[in-house]
């Protein structure tokens, strides 16, 4: 998971995509990118002195935040999230394609530790010599292993009067090599970069996707244009986002037909590819413990199709569907509403995807997946 907005009462904050879907945990920049979408207005709007009932759009509804976040509790929602009108507006407004942090990426593994995902060049925790596959210890007093992931990367970016440019998180990180020390990172406006290509001179082309924010499908659509001896599309810890990206991405791939289907309250909706998309070149995914939500309902739907071989390690297990609902105040509630699933009927909530070709480490994998290719024909 990467750097996000604060968390509020032990649920993340996340974004909703134009179908009012959330997909995946707050993303690292989709302040920046306009990522944040708007929830649509109260159809039936609730009552304003009485809570909606379970099951029902609170939408309209005028709730207090302790009101909302003891809906949430009492409903059990695990990824259901409330955040005022000023904190929604400032995520929409975003930073214009920058976002303030300290320029890395973690997740946590099924052996509890956290760990650092990604870090992105030039910023503050690379600069401090910050790698992927470090352990992350601490966060100012607090262990990291004790907190949700959802509140170390808020308090990566800054709690509240923390959040601006110069401001000093203390980290101790520990190497692989076992060392453990401790830095002073100062945060920073970055550039928002959600998808990276590289091209190699056998005419391969490998699409790095952090995050499912505005414009990334056709980002890869140009991408995969250039590929001629097949595409290595790296999913690794990219923690979902926009549902409609990852459709639109998914519709690069294959030419119409399903993706996923999702359970909204009590109607059942299927979500579908687009026709024309390539079908020819040969494709591999890698994924990882970080892979979730729109990332694996786009994993899922290329790995039933039978369009890609995955490679790597078991992903997340995140296969909800959260919807946000506008109260009267202007704050907004995200409440899970069901399911999604892929083409063949999968459900990742809980035990995620499995790889087609499991890679004994993650340094193994890219090297890895580059053999998978070849294997079907591509040069690598």
């Amino acid at each position: 998971m990467s750097e996000t907005p604060r968390r509020h009462g032990g649920t993340a904050l996340r974004h909703a995509s134009t179908l009012s879907l959330v997909f995946g945990a707050v993303l690292l920049a989709g302040a920046a990118t306009g990522a944040w979408g708007d929830p649509p207005a109260a159809l039936r709007p609730a009552s304003a002195d009485v809570a909606p009932a379970a099951g029902q759009d609170p939408a309209g509804a005028a709730l207090s935040p302790q009101q909302a976040e003891g809906l949430l509790g009492a409903n059990g929602d695990r990824w259901g999230a409330y955040y005022s009108a000023q904190e929604y507006a400032d995520f929409s407004q975003g930073l214009g394609g920058r976002y303030l942090g300290v320029g890395l990426s973690v997740g946590r593994g099924q052996d509890g530790v956290t760990a650092v995902s990604q870090v992105q060049a030039e910023g503050p925790a690379a600069a401090a010599g910050i790698a992927p596959g470090d352990r992350l210890l601490r966060i100012g007093p607090e262990q990291a292993d004790h907190l949700p992931v959802t509140e170390v990367v808020a308090r990566l970016r800054g709690l509240a009067g923390e959040r601006q440019v110069g401001s000093s998180v203390t980290l101790a990180v520990q190497r692989r090599d076992g060392e453990v020390r401790e830095v002073a990172l100062h945060r920073a406006l970055l550039e928002s970069r959600q998808v990276a290509v590289d091209r190699t001179a056998e005419g391969v082309v490998r699409i790095t996707v952090r995050a499912f924010t505005s414009g990334v499908a056709e980002q890869v659509r140009a991408a995969v244009r250039g590929a001629r001896a097949g595409v290595v599309l790296d999913l690794r810890g990219n923690s979902g986002g926009l549902v409609d990206e990852a459709v639109d991405t998914a519709s690069v791939f294959l030419d119409g037909g399903p993706v996923a289907s999702y359970q909204d309250r009590a109607e059942r909706r299927e979500l579908a590819a687009a026709r024309g998309g390539d079908t020819r070149t040969p494709l591999v995914v890698l994924v990882d413990g970080g892979t979730m939500s729109a990332a694996e309902l786009l994993t899922g739907a290329l790995q039933d199709r039978c369009r890609a071989v995955v490679v790597g390690t078991r992903t997340f297990g995140k296969g909800t569907v959260q919807q946000p609902s506008r109260l009267a105040d202007g704050s907004v509630l995200e409440l899970t509403v069901g399911r999604y699933f892929t083409p063949s009927g999968r459900s990742p909530e809980g035990a995620g995807l499995a790889p087609d070709v499991p890679a004994p480490d993650a340094q193994a994998a890219p090297e890895l997946a580059l053999r998978v290719l070849a294997g079907l024909g591509g040069r690598a």
